[in-house]
């Protein structure tokens, strides 16, 4: 049986390429990945807000694979509406599930505390306005960012197309000592190939949307597993 230890159901915007792959990449023997999809193609306020209000409708199919948990897939779809949005969003589709639901806004929150992080760096490929909905939302769950640079994109199938070194050029260039984490934004951003990499030179820990969710997720299916080339989070907690 797939999923032995645990199944994971997935949400995710239909233009996202990476989140599943890299997943999949990282996933514990005995530990299942299931996905659904709900319409988003450009990341903007306007699309991530009306692919929200389609969660339910994703979780209720996923549901019907047994899995053992949801989790919304998409970090700016779960901050776009505020510091207690993440919360809200789990807990309606949960109301509606019956099942223990996580987005990966919650998992970043829950990822940079564990790691004793307060003043961070954020790297997006997000637009300035997309960042300033980032900005406010981690700001609300009392992190102090120090800075937080986009690309600018808002075609999120141009996003998955971007190599991993990009974001690793851009927190190196970004980065400055007053710093106590990295924090890289976005599912459909590849990032898993330069965690390891980064804390090694920078000296701090890293944080990516992919990375968090996918620790949290099997936190809560009680998966202890040690993932070293995910760096500090997957070694340490």
């Amino acid at each position: 049986m797939y999923g032995w230890r645990g199944r994971i159901g997935l949400i995710v915007p239909s233009s996202n390429t990476t989140m599943e792959m890299e997943l999949h990449s990282a996933l514990p023997e005995g530990v299942s990945l299931h996905t659904a999809r709900m319409p988003l193609k450009n990341v903007t306020e306007e699309e991530l807000v009306a692919m929200s209000g389609l969660a339910v409708e994703s979780a209720k199919l996923l549901k019907d694979a047994d899995v053992d948990l949801i989790l919304y897939g998409c970090t700016s779809g779960s901050f776009i509406g505020g510091g207690e949005f993440d919360k809200e969003l789990a807990e309606k589709i949960e109301s509606e599930v019956k099942l223990p639901v996580i987005t990966t806004s919650t998992a970043v929150v829950e990822a940079l505390k564990i790691l004793d992080s307060q003043r961070i760096l954020v790297i997006t490929p997000y637009t300035d306005e997309i960042n300033q909905r980032e900005r406010e939302f981690l700001e609300a769950n009392e992190f102090e960012v120090i800075d937080i640079r986009g690309l600018g994109i808002v075609d999120n199938t141009r996003i998955g197309r971007l190599e991993p070194y990009e974001a690793y050029r851009m927190a190196k260039a970004l980065f400055t000592d007053e710093a106590d984490a990295i924090f890289i934004s976005c599912t459909n951003l590849r990032t898993f190939e330069i965690i390891e990499a980064l804390e090694d030179d920078l000296g701090v820990p890293v944080v990516t949307s992919n990375q968090a969710s996918l620790w949290l997720a099997l936190r809560e299916l009680d998966v202890g597993e040690k993932i070293p080339w995910l760096g500090k989070l997957f070694t340490e907690f």
